[in-house]
C-alpha cells in the first residue's frame, strides 16, 4: 500500500501537486490546516512549523537543491537538479528532519518501492533513493512539468471524445499500480498532471503517498487528505474510505476516484458541491459520502445553468448538445463507476476503461441494460455506410414490390372485365344464334334481305367492344344463311 492511516493535519488544496512547475509555485504561507472538527485554521509559515527543520545543504549528492514545491506530514518535495551523469531537473522528497522512527521509515521505504516497480507511460518514475550524511532518507523522481488533467482539458477545449481517449490513458496507468499491488487512494486532478510530448497529451499519475502540496485552498480542491484513520479527499474518495468500519479497502477504491474525474471532466463539476461542505463537520461531508447519491451527469449539466454555458463552450458544443450527449451511455458508466455499493461497480479500471472504448467505438456498453434496440442502435452508429446501403437496397426493393403489386392489380382489374365482357358477349351470341336457327323461319328473300342489312350496317344502340362482337357474330349469322342452298333457306312449313 502506498499510504498508511497517520493522523495529520496537513491539507492539500489539489490546485498544485508536490510536482509542480517552479514557475508557478504555491504561495507556502497562504496554506490552511483542518481539524477533525472540520474547522480551517491559518497554517503556520513554512520552515516554523514544529519539527521541520530548514534544509541547511544546498545539495545532496549530484542533486542541487533549487526550491521546495511542497510538505506534507512525513517529508519535503524540492525541486533539484541533477548534475552527473546527465544534467536535468527532477523531484526530491525528503523525510522530515526528527522522524526517523520504525514506522516512518518503513512507510518512506514503502513509497519508494512502491514507484521503483512501477514501469507505465502514464506513472511517474523514480530515478534514484539514497540518504544523507546524517542519515536522512530521500528519493528522486520525475519531475513533471504539466497541469491537471481537468485545466488541460479546458485550456485546450478537448472535445468529450478527446477528454475520454486521454482519461482511458489514465486507467491504464492505474491499471498498471494495481498489478503491482498498489492502490492510490488518492486519485484526483491535481494527481493526475498532462504534458505535452510530440504535441500529444500524456498523462502523468503522481503522489503515490507523496508529500502535498501547501498551497491555498479554493471550493473545488483537497479538503483534507488523511484525518484521524481516513485516507483521501472527500470530494474523490469512495464511500468504503469514507466508512471507519471498512478497514479492507481495495483496487474499487480507485475506480471510485477516477469516476469522479471522469464527472469532472465531462461536467466540468464534482458530483457533489464542495462549498456546501465548508461549514459541515467532517463527520457530516464522510455520511453525505457514504450515502448520498449523485446526479447523473446529464442532470448535473440541467441543474447549474450558471455555468453550463462556459462548461460546454469549453466542450465546443451547446449546453443542449452537452446534456444530449451525455444522456445515455456516458451517463450509464459513469454512474456505474460511482455505486456506492463496491460490488456493483466496475471490478477494475481496465474494466472502466473498456466500457469507454466501447462507447467510442459505438458497441453496447456493459453498464447499461442491452435492449434489441438499443443493439441495433449501436449496430447502425458502427456500421453508418453499409447500414445505409442496404437500407436503400430495402427501400427500392420495396418500392419495386409495390409498383408491381400495382400494376398486378392492375392487370387483375382489367382481365376480369374483359372476361365479364366476353362471357355477356357470348351469352348473347348464343341467344341470337339460337333465335336465328331454332325460332325464325325465313320464307321471302326480303327477310332474309332484313338479316343481311341488319348484320351488315352499324347498331347505333350497341357501343363499344360489346356491339363489335355481336355485330360479327350476325355477319356470320347471315353468311352461314346465304350459302345455305335454297331449300334450307326456305323451308316448307
Amino acid at each position: 500500500m502506498s499510504e498508511v492511516n497517520k493522523p495529520t493535519k496537513d491539507i492539500n488544496p489539489g490546485t498544485s501537486p508536490a510536482q509542480a512547475d517552479s514557475s508557478a509555485l504555491p504561495n507556502p504561507h497562504s496554506a490552511a490546516t483542518l481539524d477533525t472538527s472540520g474547522l480551517a485554521s491559518p497554517a503556520p509559515p513554512a520552515g516554523s512549523a514544529a519539527g521541520l527543520t530548514p534544509v541547511e545543504r544546498k545539495s545532496l549528492g549530484p542533486y542541487r537543491l533549487i526550491q521546495k514545491l511542497g510538505e506534507g506530514g512525513m517529508g519535503q518535495v524540492w525541486l533539484a537538479e541533477q548534475t552527473e551523469p546527465v544534467r536535468r531537473q527532477v523531484a526530491l522528497k525528503l523525510i522530515k528532519v526528527g522522524m526517523y522512527d520504525d514506522a516512518v521509515l518503513k512507510r518512506f521505504q514503502s513509497e519508494r518501492q512502491s514507484l521503483a516497480i512501477m514501469d507505465h507511460p502514464s506513472i511517474a518514475k523514480v530515478f534514484d533513493a539514497g540518504s544523507t550524511p546524517d542519515g536522512q532518507p530521500y528519493f528522486v523522481m520525475e519531475y513533471v512539468q504539466g497541469v491537471p488533467i481537468t485545466d488541460f482539458c479546458d485550456q485546450k477545449r478537448l472535445s468529450i471524445r478527446e477528454r475520454l481517449a486521454l482519461f482511458i490513458k489514465v486507467c491504464e496507468g492505474v491499471q498498471h499500480a494495481h498489478l503491482k499491488a498498489i492502490i492510490h487512494r488518492d486519485l484526483k486532478p491535481a494527481n493526475i498532471m498532462v504534458v505535452e510530448v510530440d504535441g500529444k497529451p500524456v498523462p502523468r499519475i503522481i503522489d503515490f503517498g507523496l508529500a502535498k502540496a501547501a498551497s491555498p485552498q479554493t471550493a473545488d480542491e483537497t479538503m483534507l487528505t488523511r484525518v484521524g484513520s481516513f485516507v483521501g479527499t472527500p470530494g474523490y474518495m469512495s464511500p468504503e474510505q469514507a466508512d471507519p468500519s471498512v478497514h479492507d479497502v481495495d483496487t474499487r477504491a480507485d475506480v471510485y476516484s477516477l469516476g469522479v474525474v471522469l464527472y469532472v471532466l465531462l461536467t466540468g463539476s464534482l458530483p457533489f458541491d464542495p462549498k456546501k461542505w465548508l461549514n459541515k463537520p467532517i463527520h457530516e461531508v464522510l455520511r453525505q459520502v457514504r450515502e448520498d447519491e449523485p446526479p447523473r451527469p446529464s442532470t448535473k449539466i440541467g441543474m447549474e445553468k450558471k455555468s453550463s454555458s462556459a462548461n460546454a463552450e469549453m466542450r465546443r458544443m451547446q449546453p443542449r448538445q452537452l446534456v444530449s450527449l451525455l444522456h445515455g451511455d456516458l451517463d450509464w458508466i459513469t454512474m456505474r463507476a460511482l455505486e456506492k455499493d463496491r460490488a456493483r461497480r466496475y471490478g477494475t479500471p481496465s474494466d472502466l476503461a473498456a466500457d469507454i472504448t466501447r462507447y467510442l467505438d459505438h458497441q453496447p456498453v456493459v453498464a447499461r441494460p442491452a435492449s434489441a434496440g438499443y443493439r441495433l442502435q449501436k449496430y447502425v452508429r458502427r456500421h453508418p455506410i453499409a447500414t445505409a446501403v442496404a437500407t436503400g437496397l430495402v427501400m427500392l426493393i420495396g418500392a419495386f414490390v409495390a409498383v408491381q403489386g400495382v400494376q398486378l392489380r392492375r392487370t387483375k382489374v382489367e382481365r376480369d372485365r374483359a372476361n365479364r365482357e366476353r362471357d355477356r358477349a357470348t351469352r348473347i351470341t348464343d341467344f341470337m344464334t339460337g333465335m336465328f336457327n331454332g325460332s325464325m323461319y325465313f320464307t321471302q328473300t326480303r327477310s332474309f334481305s332484313v338479316i343481311v342489312r341488319l348484320g351488315t350496317e352499324p347498331l347505333p344502340q350497341w357501343s363499344g367492344r360489346l356491339g363489335r362482337v355481336a355485330r360479327e357474330h350476325l355477319r356470320r349469322c347471315s353468311s352461314d344463311l346465304w350459302t345455305r342452298p335454297a331449300s334450307a333457306r326456305h323451308p316448307q312449313p
